[in-house]
């Protein structure tokens, strides 16, 4: 046997199944979708077996998208967790046969408490797909398992249906990144995502700020004391006018005068790259990473009256998880 051969059939077979999907949607999906729209209630997925393994993942995906879905296991359906299922919301049911014995236990129960049925099958004269209001088709030619036994290419075509229907609806309902990311605040894509500039930054005490008469020696001490490697210069009013780094104190000392006296408007640097305190902390980040001539390490922070009120650096970013 050749095992990467035999791989590359799997593989093969399983991106032509989802190929041939393609030309096959029609009006039908267009419906599903405004179904769902339409609905005041969930989407309710079932399914059974390795179908139901792709349910749980599609109504996960729902979820994090913007449509509230839940999982109906059927077999536990017909010991009372039909009690979850309200006239007003969608079913979404999977099964490639349509003759999932399961399934088809719940249907009396799922037509008297009226909620609408959408089926994904693979067999369009099948009992489930007669009972449905709207039909998904989920066909494959064969399955990628050499016996044609066990769910391959039929499963993959199946959750990538799911996915297509999860997409449609999340661009339906303007779902924006910031309504993903408060469905994973746990996560590295919520911490990207909702963590701003205020939450990482130094201040108050922290904020390594002197003013404007300041020599380049105080800004020297200020930091030194501070251990950012940088320091913002501010007016009488607190508004950032420049930045001095220890890059511009190790260039100072190639002078060979006595730079440590100059005033430290000699030495700064006007109008600094900065950000805002409301903005996003990826936002900082980016604006780091794309500095030219070359990546900067830390940036002033600013309210929305241009006042120095913090700095944020390249650590805490990274030691937030923004990366």
């Amino acid at each position: 046997m050749d095992i990467l051969e035999e791989a590359r059939d799997v593989l093969h077979q399983e991106a032509k199944g989802i190929e041939r999907l393609i030309p096959t949607l029609d009006q039908n999906f267009v419906n599903a979708v405004n179904m769902i729209m339409e609905s005041t209630g969930r989407v309710i997925v079932t399914g059974m077996g390795k179908s139901g393994h792709i349910a749980r993942k599609v109504s996960a995906t729902l979820s994090s998208t913007g449509t509230p879905s839940v999982f109906l296991h059927p077999a536990e359906g017909i010991h009372g967790d039909l009690g979850m299922v309200t006239g007003e919301d969608v079913i979404l049911a999977f099964s490639n046969s349509g003759e999932t014995v399961e399934i088809l236990n719940i249907l009396p129960s799922l037509k008297r408490i009226g909620a609408k049925l959408i089926s994904i099958v693979g067999n369009h004269n099948s009992t489930l797909a007669r009972n449905s209001d709207i039909i998904l088709d989920a066909s494959v030619e064969r399955e990628a398992c050499p016996l044609g036994l066990a769910p391959t290419t039929s499963t993959t075509v199946a959750l990538a249906l799911g996915d297509a229907l999860a997409v449609v609806l999340l661009s339906c309902h303007h779902f924006t990144k910031n309504q993903f990311a408060i469905f994973h605040p746990g996560g590295a894509l919520g911490r990207k995502l909702l963590l701003t500039v205020e939450n990482v930054m130094h201040k108050g005490s922290d904020n390594p700020v002197i003013s404007e008469d300041s020599t380049v020696q105080d800004a020297l001490f200020m930091m030194t004391e501070k251990g950012l490697g940088a320091v913002s210069v501010v007016d009488e009013n607190g508004g950032l006018i420049g930045l001095v780094t220890d890059g511009d104190v190790r260039r100072g000392l190639e002078t060979g005068s006595n730079f440590l006296q100059w005033p430290v408007d000699a030495m700064m640097t006007k109008s600094p790259r900065l950000i805002t305190d409301d903005k996003l902390a990826a936002e900082a980040l980016h604006i780091m990473e794309k500095n030219q001539p070359r990546p900067i390490t830390v940036l002033p922070v600013v309210d929305k009256d241009n006042k120095a009120v913090g700095m944020i650096h390249l650590t805490d970013l990274l030691r937030q998880g923004v990366v």
